[in-house]
């Protein structure tokens, strides 16, 4: 074998083993990046997750908001990159606990009777005005001693939590939105920021404030991160001490 054709076969050898290291390489990061996605939405392969949607508050009869339709099916997509499974549920028919397969809740406690009793049992720091008439307070948050009113179309306030029961249970995802679209605003803010929130708390709860900016005109995609409101959402509020009548 002349020097030639011995350095055209080292050459293919050498590109061959370079290509099979460097997809055994990539095969080992995005099997790891998936393992760390699949335990920050405790969805292995296979699971079962709960999508529980609200009603429009503004229809006549049972309906959902497009905004929150949207919600869904980004969240859809987040579960079908862990190789899971969903279970779509209207949130007056879910009648189960939390804790045994990984939730995602849609829409404010006026027009989602689930999320308002995951706001009782896990947020009780937490309340939302859910008057029905018009007025500057509807929707308005209040989260230990800060107030936070809705501007619609302008600043809408939403809150992004993930909340467990117990370090074995799958997490509950909130989607807590003064208006339906935060709601989009709030999936579509997971959908690209959850390997940083799986950076910052692991596998932990977390109740984040974000805000919506200019939704008239730029949606759901312009957001800013207000502050991180897990401690103040989850602690009890004092209550008011009775007004003596003597």
């Amino acid at each position: 074998m002349d020097d030639d054709l011995r350095n055209i076969i080292l050459g293919l050898a050498a590109t061959g083993i370079s290509a099979s290291l460097g997809w055994l390489a990539r095969t080992y990061l995005w099997r790891r990046k998936l393992r760390r996605k699949q335990a920050f939405f405790g969805l292995p392969e296979h699971a079962e997750s709960l999508l529980v949607v609200n009603r429009d508050p503004a229809a006549g009869e049972p309906a959902v908001h497009r905004f929150d339709v949207f919600a869904l099916l980004e969240l859809s997509a987040l579960i079908k990159d862990c190789g899971a499974n969903a279970q779509v549920a209207t949130q007056d028919a879910v009648r189960q606990g939390f804790g045994e397969r990984t939730e995602f809740c849609v829409g404010g406690p006026s027009s989602n009777r689930r999320m308002a009793a995951h706001m009782t049992a896990m947020l009780p720091g937490l309340a939302v005005n859910t008057d029905t008439e018009p007025g500057p307070e509807r929707g308005a948050f209040r989260i230990g001693g800060e107030h936070y009113r809705m501007e619609r179309g302008t600043a809408e306030y939403v809150l992004l939590a993930r909340v467990t029961a117990g370090g074995q249970a799958r997490p509950v995802f909130l989607f807590c939105g003064q208006s339906a679209i935060t709601n989009q605003a709030a999936t579509r803010y997971l959908a690209r920021h959850h390997e940083r929130l799986h950076r910052k708390y692991g596998t932990g709860s977390f109740v984040l404030l974000l805000k919506v900016l200019n939704s008239h005109a730029y949606g759901p995609d312009v957001v800013e991160l207000v502050a991180d409101v897990t401690r103040a959402a989850r602690t009890p509020q004092p209550q008011a001490a009775p007004t003596s009548t003597a």
